[in-house]
């Protein structure tokens, strides 16, 4: 384990030396506590321009420096044009101080909150895609993901987790509002069917952590199986390709099943048959809040009986913006500056509710009903 850290440390140096400009650490008070976490601007950053954000977690006992180490996402920022996040966690006082996303019980800590206040400080600051925000995590940062997917998924559009599967309560609870892509990657000696204790199961099984985002997907019942090019036969292990496609909103879920590999991060270290970084995003970037962002069939038409879809006019818009619903159902709506300010909310009671937005400027706002998020556009005329 020195060993690695070691090595980890080394990589983290060099690649550092290499963007170091435009690496910026940030802190942020959250709860009585200095939190920290360092973010990454890509040179072709446009601030008229919306652009993704993607939230990178470390492991259980790691760092920022040791996830940039074995995930360093930023050439793919840089090639891609997204923001690139690196939060630190707290230490757990119920494990040894090790700094973890998800503490034991019993407490009351919750990493959630964090990441929400780390997204509206950044969207301050940075022209935010709200509808594609994306987390991907490594060990105990990847169980965290399922955590944001559950809990945060008006914010969080397609998570990506190397390492882990859910935590039981995780499984149990989770209750996501829109149609949600997962990839996850995991090797087959690394506690591929669980971790139970004394009877007791902490951890489901990849098998079942699949099945349940497929099912909550809706996606074709059996996936699409193939056996990647073992490219690297030197890493004594293989990988098989799992997707689950033609989800809601068109997502898909995709597993990578690391035949013979360990608690690694393939392209990294582990095996080298495949680069997780690019697989991850690649994967999250076809998504959004409502789904693949080419589907063809639009979030609000797959619920189109559940209350949720909204029509708008006019847009362009001057003093008063009209929402046409299909339902009565009581839902909520914010008018949000691109800066991140919420400006204006409320609920909407009616089939059909007017806005007054006399008291806007004229300029681009965000507009979220529920989930759904869609740019609008005041004008002064």
């Amino acid at each position: 384990m020195k060993k690695l850290t070691q090595i980890f440390y080394i990589l983290f140096l060099i690649n550092n030396l290499l963007h170091a400009q435009t690496m910026i650490e940030e802190t942020l008070m959250h709860e009585g506590e200095v939190r920290e976490y360092t973010i990454y601007i890509p040179a072709n950053y446009n601030e008229n321009e919306m652009v993704p954000l993607l939230f990178n977690f470390h492991g259980g006992s790691g760092n920022i420096d040791s996830q940039i180490a074995i995930s360093d996402m930023r050439p793919l920022a840089e090639e891609a044009g997204f923001i690139l996040v690196y939060p630190q966690a707290l230490e757990d006082p119920n494990d040894g101080g090790s700094t973890n996303w998800t503490h034991k019980q019993p407490t009351m800590h919750d990493d959630t909150r964090f990441v929400e206040a780390m997204i509206e400080e950044i969207s301050a600051q940075y022209f935010i895609d709200y509808k594609r925000i994306y987390a991907c995590g490594y060990s105990n940062g990847g169980e965290f993901c399922f955590e944001l997917a559950c809990r945060l998924s008006n914010r969080i559009a397609a998570i990506g987790v190397v390492a882990r599967s859910m935590f039981i309560d995780t499984f149990n609870e989770c209750a996501p509002s829109h149609p949600t892509a997962v990839m996850t990657i995991h090797g087959t000696k690394d506690d591929y069917e669980g971790i139970s204790w004394l009877g007791t199961l902490f951890y489901v099984s990849l098998d079942d952590t699949n099945e349940f985002w497929s099912t909550y997907n809706n996606t074709d019942t059996s996936p699409i199986i193939n056996q990647l090019p073992d490219s690297n036969s030197s890493d004594a292990s293989t990988v098989e390709q799992q997707v689950w496609r033609n989800g809601d909103g068109c997502v898909s879920v995709e597993h990578l099943k690391v035949i013979d590999g360990g608690h690694d991060w393939p392209g990294s270290f582990g095996n080298m048959d495949i680069d997780a970084n690019e697989r991850i995003w690649n994967f999250l970037s076809q998504h959004d809040l409502t789904g693949r962002i080419d589907c063809t069939t639009s979030f609000d038409d797959a619920f189109a009986n559940e209350g949720e879809p909204f029509k708008m006019s006019p847009n362009p818009f001057n003093n008063h913006l009209t929402i046409t619903r299909t339902e009565t159902i009581s839902i909520n709506y914010e008018i949000i500056s691109t800066s991140g300010v919420v400006l204006l909310k409320g609920q909407l009671t009616e089939p059909e509710s007017m806005i007054d937005t006399s008291m806007l400027p004229g300029n681009l706002y965000l507009l979220r009903i529920g989930s759904s998020i869609t740019k609008i556009l005041k004008t002064e005329w």
